[in-house]
């Protein structure tokens, strides 16, 4: 009966430490606490506020600022900014207004939208307005004189491109969010799997319709060229090159005698 109830208490004290154990262990298991929303907005590309991918933006602003915020891109993601402004809904606000959203590199230059409305034009009585841009993916190289986008620091600007003069500096809502979409930098087809120049088989013939092979096997057992053997009566001609320089120094030759000629007995000639 003892050894009863006090297998009995061991079981419930070991259930009470597994339920107070619990919550700790779930709570060393759980997903990261999602990152914080940034509510500023910097502006120009000296001063724009740095957004990591997956991060939130929020912030109020005017009608007519140039917002700028800023991202760190590796090399394949593809990254997708989504901005959504809320309108002012003052009476002041007449006719129809443009909002753009434009990404720059780390040199300003602009890089191309793949996906998305990167422009759109509100009418005077939309609420919001949603914009978007999906860049191309991230490369590893590229050549100096493209545009295609390297790892690096990419800039957003956020903008009204036509605004009617009642509607400035009336108070807007904004929203942004950058993703990244991660892959292989590397575009498809890139492993080279043969080499690009054929090894070369001096002397050997290769019909037309046929490849060299890129074996180094098949250069070993090419056949070698016939060499001639040497004769003690061979003689090959120099070439016209040595015969300018036999001719030039025959004629200095010539040149240098009739000078030391002339200046050696003068009175020769004059008497």
């Amino acid at each position: 009966m003892r050894v009863t109830r006090l297998l009995s208490l061991s079981i419930a004290t070991a259930a009470l430490a597994l339920a107070t154990a619990g919550p700790a262990f779930a709570g060393g298991k759980a997903s990261p606490k999602p990152r914080t929303t940034i509510g500023t907005a910097g502006t120009s590309f000296l001063t724009a506020t740095t957004v990591q991918p997956g991060q939130s933006a929020r912030l109020s602003a005017s009608t007519g600022d140039y917002l700028y915020w800023s991202f760190a891109a590796a090399a394949g993601q593809t990254d997708r900014i989504a901005v959504t402004i809320t309108l002012p809904t003052d009476a002041n606000r007449l006719g129809a207004s443009t909002w753009n959203v434009e990404v720059f590199d780390g040199l300003r230059r602009r890089q191309a939208c793949t996906a998305g409305p990167q422009t759109v034009t509100a009418q005077s009585g939309a609420a919001k307005v949603s914009l978007q841009c999906t860049l191309r993916q991230i490369r590893s190289w590229a050549e100096p004189w493209s545009s295609d986008p390297l790892p690096g620091t990419y800039f957003v600007r956020l903008a009204a491109a036509d605004l009617p003069e009642q509607g400035l500096g009336l108070p807007i809502d904004v929203r942004l969010r950058i993703s990244a979409k991660h892959g292989n930098a590397e575009p498809s087809g890139a492993h080279l799997k043969a080499p690009l120049s054929p090894a070369v088989n001096p002397g050997a013939t290769v019909a037309p319709d046929a490849m060299p092979s890129a074996d180094p096997s098949a250069v070993s057992s090419a056949p070698k060229p016939v060499q001639r053997a040497k004769s003690w009566f061979s003689f090959s001609w120099p070439s016209t090159r040595w015969w300018w320089t036999i001719g030039g120094g025959v004629l200095a030759a010539v040149a240098g005698v009739a000078g030391y000629s002339l200046t050696r007995h003068p009175h020769r000639w004059f008497s």
